[in-house]
């Protein structure tokens, strides 16, 4: 299966790396400079630097070649969420399957992933490749499972095929509105764990975190659309726990910083990558609002993002509500 990816930072040069040995794989990076020193270096040093690009890996400038070369195959798109739409509607008619990486909320509207497509092109065979994974594992060949949701079942098959080997396990679902508010949400439930880490409130206060994160994940999810049983799964509960406690988590690191004195700018300045958390917080809590859906968590980590609150502050307010039923 000829298979492309749309985009080369970390997460979309980790996953051709991970599949070019199988499949021909063929990694679309936007800057023609970068994909060209790709080329003589087999080396993405701005974003995977200690990762050797195998030489099977094909890597182009040239979006339409790109695109070709996929035809009867997928294409995957592995842009930050603000770059999709853009890429959607570069897609020309005939355009083979798609799923997409990106995790979160479009700045401005607000739309997920599922409909960003549905608007930009509703009749493309879309869906979403999402679960706990960071991409420096991913590239090494460190076991890691994923989830490709869709309600075309005929393409969350073709990602078993062109992912799923003895390092990778591709299980599929045909709930991608579930699948893409785990990956928003939990980024902001990151942060959120972030900061109490940094505040060093123990893991009594993580624990209780991960937990009630967990539950409004949920119930923006129903609200949405989403069944509660896939924030059991990989793309719910299993990719919450790998960025509120994985180390590599840069989501995880804005709420330490930020619970450490630095300012927004600050942080984002030593980070150097893009946290999508950071982007998606207030975008989650107007739509939760919208449909009148509780979301303490969310509300203070964007009252400290917004600098309205301090890290003790939220803790405060968090820990002073109404006692209630947990369900």
């Amino acid at each position: 299966m000829n298979l492309t990816v749309l985009g080369a930072g970390a997460w979309g040069t980790a996953l051709a790396v991970s599949a070019c040995t199988r499949q021909p794989t063929r990694l679309w990076a936007r800057d023609a400079a970068q994909a060209a020193a790709m080329r003589s270096e087999r080396r993405n040093r701005r974003y995977l630097n200690e990762i050797t690009l195998p030489p099977a890996l094909q890597i182009d400038a040239d979006f339409d070649a790109a695109v070709a070369h996929a035809r009867g195959g997928l294409l995957v798109v592995a842009t930050p969420m603000a770059g999709l739409e853009g890429i959607l509607r570069r897609l020309p008619a005939d355009a083979p399957g798609v799923l997409w990486l990106c995790k979160g909320f479009q700045e401005g509207s607000g739309l997920l992933g599922h409909e960003i497509a549905r608007a930009a092109c509703p009749s493309l065979s879309a869906g979403v490749l999402s679960g706990p994974s960071f991409a420096i594992e991913v590239a090494r060949g460190q076991p890691t499972a994923l989830v490709a949701a869709s309600h075309d079942a005929a393409l969350a098959e073709r990602a078993v095929e062109a992912f799923h080997s003895d390092t990778m396990r591709i299980y599929t679902s045909n709930d991608p509105v579930g699948v893409e508010v785990g990956g928003a949400v939990k980024n902001v439930m990151a942060i959120a764990t972030g900061i109490a880490d940094g505040m060093q409130l123990g893991l009594n206060a993580r624990a209780a975190l991960v937990t009630r994160g967990l539950a409004e994940m949920t119930r923006l999810g129903l609200a949405l659309g989403a069944r509660a049983e896939t924030f059991m799964g990989l793309s719910g509960l299993g990719d919450l726990v790998l960025t509120t406690t994985g180390e590599l988590s840069r989501n995880r690191r804005v709420g330490l910083l930020l619970a450490q004195g630095q300012t927004l700018a600050q942080v984002l300045a030593e980070l150097g990558h893009v946290a999508e958390g950071v982007l998606s917080a207030a975008t989650v809590l107007q739509r939760a609002r919208a449909l009148n859906v509780a979301m303490p968590i969310t509300e203070a980590v964007v009252a400290v993002l917004e600098r309205r609150i301090t890290p003790a502050q939220a803790l405060g307010l968090l820990m002073g509500r109404e006692a209630r039923s947990e369900t």
